[in-house]
């Protein structure tokens, strides 16, 4: 008889599953993937982000990124864990050697993976389209991109363990709807009207596009978006254990 794998092992195993439903789940296939690569395409073959100074593809790329971040991790996970848990399997899982630090661990590697493959993808389509990052910045944005993911991660585990599912379903979909389209994630919030620019650049999906931007545009970091990014981070976090409810 086989010894018992162990929690590293088993968080490994429930990190795998986890990301291998993502990417067979059709809707959440199509926000991890098609939508982003269809804006990256769409923003850098239109004069929307020329305002903005640079290149439309190197403006366009950090925003993609976040917002596959922002897909994968809040949209994605906050969708699947709501469902989870209204038929019971985070009760049951919780109750296994697994454990619940154990299956958030292993939500949090899924939720690294598919970004990871989603980061691939846009890479070799951006530069395709001629991208040509800051290489010293990449590094950078590279932490800011996990930092993202868990901060959305948080924050749609938030949803997904104080509302129904029907209810996640809704607020996830609208709140991307919404953050991609008007929430400084892509569009820089300095372009929007002065009026709504203080207002948005206190939103996590501003900040980590805003962050992004500096990291691969400018080479620098832009502390004021990321301490925003990392309170979100925090109350976010503090939030879902406070309030999330397993069953």
């Amino acid at each position: 008889m086989s010894a018992p794998a162990s929690l590293p092992v088993r968080v490994l195993n429930q990190g795998k599953y986890e990301a291998g439903t993502m990417l067979r789940n059709g809707e959440q296939l199509v926000l991890a993937v098609v939508l982003p690569l269809l804006g990256l395409i769409a923003l850098s073959v239109t004069p929307i982000l020329d305002a903005y100074g640079s290149s439309r593809v190197d403006t366009a790329t950090p925003g993609v990124l976040a917002l596959c971040a922002m897909s994968t991790a809040f949209t994605g996970q906050g969708i699947a864990t709501g469902f989870d848990r209204r038929y019971g399997v985070l009760r049951f899982l919780s109750t296994t050697p697994l454990g619940r630090a154990g299956l958030i661990a292993g939500k949090v590697i899924a939720v690294l993976s598919v970004l990871a493959i989603q980061v691939l993808l846009v890479t070799v389509v951006a530069l395709f389209l001629g991208w040509r990052p800051s290489l010293p910045g990449i590094p950078l944005a590279l932490v800011l991109l996990v930092l993202g993911a868990v901060a959305f991660t948080a924050l749609g585990l938030l949803v997904a363990g104080t509302v129904r599912p029907e209810a996640t379903l809704a607020i996830t979909n609208l709140l991307w709807i919404l953050l991609a389209g008007a929430g400084g994630i892509i569009i820089p919030a300095s372009t929007l009207p002065a009026g709504l620019e203080p207002y948005v650049q206190l939103l996590p999906s501003a900040a980590l596009g805003d962050a992004m931007r500096s990291a691969l545009l400018e080479t620098q970091f832009n502390l004021p978006a990321t301490f925003i990014l990392l309170a979100w981070t925090i109350l976010g976090g503090l939030a879902a254990v406070r309030w999330f409810k397993w069953s």
